[in-house]
Order: C-alpha cells, then sequence, then structure tokens
C-alpha cells in the first residue's frame, strides 16, 4: 500500500459522511423495533446482542488485568465469557457488570458517531471489534455467528454506497440501543419464575453483598438512559 492510498483510507475513516434523510432515520428504528419486539424473530436477532454482552465481559475482563480463557456463544442465544484471576475485587465486579449494560454502551457509543456523521469510522471499528473477539471464540456456533456478523459489515464497508452504509450503520445503532434494553426484563422475569439463579445479577451480589434487584436497577438504568440519549443523538433532538 502506498503512502497516497494510505492517505486516502485515513481521510476516508476519519472524515464525515451527510446525515441520512429523516425518514431514512425513523425508517431504520421501525426495522429495529421490528426484530426486537416480536418474539419470533428476536429469537434470532438476539443472538447480537449476545455478541455485544459476551463482548463486554471479555473486553473489560482484558481491561481491567484478568486473563481471558474464551468466549463460547450458544444457539439459543446464551453465552459464557471465562476469564482467570482474582475471584473477587474491582476487577472481577467491572467484568460481571460489563455484559448486560455492554449492548446499550456501545449503542450510545455509536449513536455518538453516527451523530458527528462518522458513518465510515463506526462501520470499521465494528468490524475491528468483531475480528478482535474473533480470536477468542471457542465454539464453532460462537465462530459462525462472529464470522456472518463480520462478514456483513465488510460488504457493507466495502462494497456498498453511503446510503446504503449510512442504513445499515442507523440499523444496527438502533438495534444495540433498542435491543438493549429487553434482555434485563427478559433476566428478571425468569429470576421471578425461579430460574437463572447465577445470573450476572446474582454473582454481584455475592461479589458485593449488595442485593440483585439493586444491580437489575442499574441495567435498566444504563439501558434506558442509553436509549434516551442515543435516540436524541439519532434523530438530533
Amino acid at each position: 500500500m502506498d503512502s497516497t492510498t494510505a492517505t486516502s483510507l485515513w481521510d476516508e475513516l476519519t472524515g464525515t459522511q451527510p446525515a441520512p434523510d429523516v425518514w431514512v432515520v425513523i425508517g431504520t428504528l421501525l426495522v429495529a423495533l421490528a426484530v426486537v419486539v416480536p418474539h419470533a424473530p428476536w429469537r434470532i436477532s438476539r443472538n447480537a446482542i449476545t455478541i455485544a454482552h459476551e463482548g463486554g465481559h471479555g473486553l473489560i475482563a482484558l481491561l481491567t488485568g484478568r486473563s481471558l480463557t474464551g468466549i463460547r456463544l450458544h444457539s439459543d442465544t446464551s453465552g459464557l465469557t471465562v476469564s482467570r484471576g482474582k475471584p473477587h475485587g474491582i476487577g472481577m465486579i467491572l467484568t460481571a457488570a460489563a455484559g448486560y449494560t455492554a449492548p446499550p454502551l456501545l449503542g450510545l457509543g455509536g449513536a455518538a458517531l453516527l451523530g458527528s456523521g462518522r458513518i465510515t469510522l463506526l462501520l470499521w471499528l465494528a468490524t475491528a471489534l468483531l475480528l478482535a473477539m474473533l480470536v477468542m471464540i471457542r465454539n464453532a456456533y460462537g465462530v459462525l455467528t462472529v464470522c456472518v456478523s463480520g462478514a456483513a459489515f465488510l460488504l457493507v464497508s466495502w462494497l456498498a454506497g453511503p446510503q446504503v452504509q449510512a442504513a445499515f450503520a442507523y440499523t444496527v445503532v438502533w438495534f444495540l440501543l433498542v435491543g438493549g434494553v429487553r434482555p434485563a426484563f427478559e433476566l428478571q422475569a425468569k429470576r421471578s419464575r425461579g430460574g437463572a439463579g447465577d445470573s450476572d445479577a446474582d454473582q454481584l451480589s455475592r461479589l458485593t453483598h449488595v442485593p440483585a434487584g439493586l444491580w437489575f436497577f442499574l441495567f435498566h438504568a444504563v439501558s434506558l438512559c442509553s436509549l434516551i440519549g442515543g435516540g436524541r443523538w439519532l434523530l438530533e433532538l
């Protein structure tokens, strides 16, 4: 790659792109709602939320000095991230708290990028994160889902025109914001029926001696505030 090409790529990554028309922003929100609210499509689309959830665990584990052993993604949309280090302390607490907060916070960060017109940068950052996560996947289904997701971002980034890229980026960010709200409510409902006794909230409760209900409050607060804040950026309110 010569210097001219490298400079062109850098300018494309760091430059800004025009925001799509309002009808595109609203349309992508409706698409996100259509794959999150009804049960049938959510059973499939939830796999993407699981990728962000387990990726959040893994990223924070690394940032807090823990050793990341591997990540597994399952066809029932559950997942498991294994890291080694002290079984207590701030690193373990932050790692456990990162799962349910990761999708909405990623959506909020994406909304900030889109709000500033950095559509290309968002697409390439997402691709880089998926490629980095792929290295740590330890099961076939996990490899398949991450590869399919990464391929979608690569194809749109390389082959699609600006309008398609914008629509794709807005759909992804809306999906993270809207889809980031539902899992904590689902988990809370499952616990109320006597299931999910070893959930992230329960692990955090044991680590901090803070009731699990307060950790659910944190998950809800982060997801709803991210949806409101990110939505305002995307809608330019």
